[in-house]
């Protein structure tokens, strides 16, 4: 099982860890973790490394 870690692009803080499911609608960022834990971001994905389990975003 692949689990991400986000960040936030401007400062490098995390998110949200062990994330298993993202959904986007919109400017919407729905993160799901392997706990069932969400939560909703504003922004955009800006990139996704998958090797490396890194999700970065653009949010407010």
């Amino acid at each position: 099982m692949c689990l991400a870690t986000v960040y936030r692009q401007n400062d490098d803080s995390v998110i949200f860890r062990n994330v298993s499911r993202i959904d986007v609608d919109g400017k919407k960022i729905l993160l799901r973790d392997i706990m069932g834990d969400e939560r909703i971001v504003e922004g955009t994905i800006l990139m996704v490394d998958l090797a490396n389990s890194i999700v970065k975003l653009n949010c407010e």
